[in-house]
């Protein structure tokens, strides 16, 4: 059960938000009309989409050159994964990961109500590479699912389906976890979304105990952008081991939240700029989504790409930014998170249950008035200790939590002190 946590939190909106693109960041995903709602087939062919063959080999090659990291939350080299599973002997299987159970993001659900036909193209391109036999658009969204189903009929009616490829939609229940690989697996095999032990990990036994390749949505719009355009295109922006633009979800503490397009390698005050400012100072951030900790104070000079994120203490993830104001009390928005990851737990690993229950149960004590140390010292040792364990990496985000609030309020009570 998602315990509701409006009252402190911000979530990105069902539908987005408004749209845009970023300073000079040139437009690929978010296009000017694609505000007025969902393009249709023969507009996205009119851009040169779905175009001729592509030679498997030659098109990962390709791939490897752009630079093209996945877009879904680890950032791992796209073309790594297309090989693993196109190596494989035998039959195979490509699914499109639309689940988004990230609260603060909403760029999956906007790209498959405003583009799906490109994130499809993406997939069919997928399953040519890897010479799957069956490829699923995994969703859990009604728009999204409707918007999607659309798209495959209109492909369908035009003879763009490869022959020998069955192309479907897979609707899964909307948890934090069940967009977790392995449980997306298990999701379309039959049984309740939650993530398995690994190994075996999807491109060695996935659906149907296929060799499968897990793709993000978004990773897969990109893919098509480069069959089209070309891998050097792709790379002409982004900075050292971030290529491209990606799609940003940004909430919080702005004039108008949404979805904006971004060349990585920008700072995060560009991405707010774009949104108007922020309405309330910055008081923090949070990077990666909810998944990805607290950066206190005003960190809007931060470079979105995947080592700078990675080496202030948090993770790019899915490119979801919430900004704080200065009136957002950290220890409050740190107790709401932690209840929601308690909740969201799958209750499947003992150390999951233990870990998030003990982080909760501290911020619990510290909303009420309780200003031990003891507290603060904890949340950092099992940011630390909790990091890395439990059958899925569900239990690194609070670890994240734990440690960079903990540190946080260390620092604040050492600035009392002195």
């Amino acid at each position: 059960m998602t315990v509701a946590v409006e009252s402190v939190l911000y979530r990105a909106s069902s539908a987005g938000g408004p749209s845009g693109v970023v300073g000079d960041t040139p437009a690929r995903l978010v296009l000017p009309d694609t505000a007025a709602g969902a393009f249709g087939l023969e507009r996205e062919r009119a851009f040169g989409f779905f175009g001729s063959p592509v030679d498997p080999a030659a098109f990962l090659a390709e791939l490897e050159r752009s630079g093209l990291r996945g877009r879904g939350g680890a950032g791992y080299p796209a073309h790594r994964k297309f090989a693993a599973v196109a190596g494989a002997h035998g039959e195979t299987v490509v699914v499109a990961n639309g689940h988004e159970g990230e609260p603060a993001s909403a760029k999956d659900r906007w790209l498959l109500t405003h583009r799906p036909h490109l994130v499809l193209d993406g997939l069919l391109l997928a399953a040519v590479v890897t010479g799957a036999s069956e490829a699923i658009v995994y969703v859990s969204d009604a728009d999204a699912l409707a918007s999607v189903e659309g798209a495959i009929a209109e492909l369908a009616a035009a003879g763009l389906v490869p022959d020998g490829l069955a192309l479907r939609t897979h609707r899964a229940e909307h948890t934090y976890v069940a967009g977790e690989e392995s449980a997306v697996c298990r999701s379309i095999n039959g049984f309740p979304a939650k993530p398995t032990s690994k190994p075996p990990r999807p491109y060695e036994s996935g659906v149907r105990g296929l060799p499968t390749l897990i793709s993000n949505v978004e990773t897969l719009a990109h893919v098509a952008w480069i069959r089209r355009h070309g891998a050097a295109a792709f790379a002409e922006v982004g900075s050292g081991t971030s290529s491209g633009t990606a799609l940003f979800t940004l909430t919080g503490a702005v004039e108008r939240p949404g979805v904006y397009e971004m060349s990585l390698g920008k700072t995060i005050d560009h991405l707010i700029e774009s949104a108007g400012g922020a309405t309330a100072g910055i008081g923090g951030l949070m990077v990666g989504g909810w998944f990805g900790g607290l950066l206190a104070g005003d960190r809007s000079s931060l470079v979105c790409c995947y080592d700078a994120v990675r080496e202030a203490g948090s993770g790019l993830g899915c490119a979801a930014v919430t900004v704080l104001g200065r009136n957002d009390d950290l220890v409050e928005v740190a107790g709401e998170l932690s209840t929601w990851f308690q909740s969201e737990s799958a209750m499947q690993c003992g150390v999951c249950v233990s870990g998030t229950n003990a982080i909760a149960r501290a911020f619990r004590q510290m909303q009420r008035g309780d200003t031990s140390t003891v507290h603060q010292e904890n949340l950092i040792r099992w940011g630390g200790t909790l990091t890395g364990r439990g059958a899925c990496g569900f239990i690194d985000g609070a670890a994240a939590l734990a440690r960079t609030a903990g540190a946080e309020l260390a620092r604040r009570s050492e600035r009392k002190e002195s």
